[in-house]
This record gives C-alpha cells, sequence and structure tokens, in this order.
C-alpha cells in the first residue's frame, strides 16, 4: 500500500473485506461524511438497541446506550480496523454501552445485585436449555427482563447473542465462574417463571 503524500496523514487501514458497501461508508464516514454515517446507523441501530433493551430492561436506558455506542462509533472510527465485521463492532460497542450504563446507575444508587455475590461454584452450563415455542416468545421476553441485572446479562449474551462465556466475564470484568454461576440461576429462575 503506498504511503500517503502527506506525512501526518494516517495510512488507510482496510474495513469489512466481507461487505464492499459497508467498507465505502467506513471510508466516507472516516471523512467526515455525515450521510454515510447515517446510513450506518440507519443498517444497524435495530439490532444493538435489541440488545441494549435486553441488557437494560428499561427503553430510556436502551435508548440512551445506543446513542453512546454511536458516539463511541463516531468518535473511534479512525480506529476502526476491519478485522471484524463492522456490525459486530457496533455491536460490541452497544452491549459496552448498556454494560457500563448499568454501572453507574449501580454506582449512583448505591445498589448491589444480589446474584453478584454469589460464589463461583457453580457447574459449567452443558446445553443451551432457552428454545421457546413460537407463542411463548413474548412471554420469555418479559422473564429476562425480570431477571436481577447480572443473570440477565448472563442469558442475553450467552443464549441469545451467542457470546462464549469467557467474552461475557472479560466484558465487565467479571470472573468466567461468576458468569456460569450467574447463567445457572438465570436459567433455574426462567424455568420457575415460564413454567
Amino acid at each position: 500500500m503506498p504511503r500517503p503524500e502527506d506525512p501526518m496523514q494516517p495510512l488507510p487501514s482496510p474495513v469489512d473485506r466481507t461487505d464492499p458497501e459497508a467498507a465505502s461508508l467506513v471510508a466516507r464516514a472516516r471523512l467526515g461524511d455525515r450521510d454515510a454515517f447515517e446510513q450506518i446507523y440507519r443498517r444497524h441501530v435495530g439490532r444493538m438497541h435489541a440488545v441494549c433493551l435486553r441488557l437494560t430492561g428499561d427503553a430510556n436506558e436502551a435508548e440512551a446506550a445506543v446513542q453512546d455506542a454511536f458516539v463511541r462509533a463516531w468518535r473511534g472510527l479512525g480506529g476502526f480496523r476491519g478485522d471484524s465485521a463492522l456490525g459486530t463492532w457496533l455491536h460490541r460497542l452497544a452491549v459496552n454501552a448498556a454494560l457500563d450504563r448499568r454501572r453507574e446507575f449501580k454506582r449512583r444508587e448505591g445498589r448491589h445485585d444480589d446474584i453478584d455475590a454469589q460464589p463461583d461454584t457453580a457447574p459449567a452450563p452443558q446445553l443451551r436449555v432457552l428454545q421457546p415455542t413460537p407463542g411463548a416468545a413474548w412471554d420469555l421476553e418479559r422473564a429476562v427482563a425480570a431477571l436481577p441485572p447480572g443473570a440477565r446479562t448472563a442469558v442475553v449474551l450467552f443464549e441469545i447473542e451467542g457470546y462464549r462465556l469467557t467474552e461475557i466475564a472479560a466484558l465487565p470484568g467479571t470472573a468466567p465462574g461468576t458468569v456460569k454461576a450467574q447463567l445457572h440461576r438465570a436459567r433455574t429462575r426462567l424455568k420457575e417463571m415460564l413454567s
């Protein structure tokens, strides 16, 4: 790749090799094209809002987390290298924003999640057990929303979003054993609520 003539200008980096249109949008947005960034926003806002709503359990907090994620995306677009798909990068920003908002709320309110205080001794989950029938989907969403925040995060990211336990543990800086315990308790509570 040739060097730009201006030594102060950063080298262009590859972006989202799997989607040429996304690469074009990112390149234009990096140059300050707000229309390109708006197209990125429109493509990804729905999925980002859905995960934030599941993680926060509150529509206002979800909207604020999505807004935070897109502000971070706008500011950090220059650092997006394209090692993963643009949607994956944005999704991760949304998850982090939702978790950050929840941590800030806990700090402000002085609240502690009782499920986080449990020991790391629960066995690792063996099977993914949440496979609702089509008519039960709404009940499952309400049951997930009723879980304590730590358990909700574990079940949403593992069961719904497909994260691995180590990835979930890395997000809020929690031990993998704690995530396993939260997931086990979340499954138990969901089974109780849905039966």
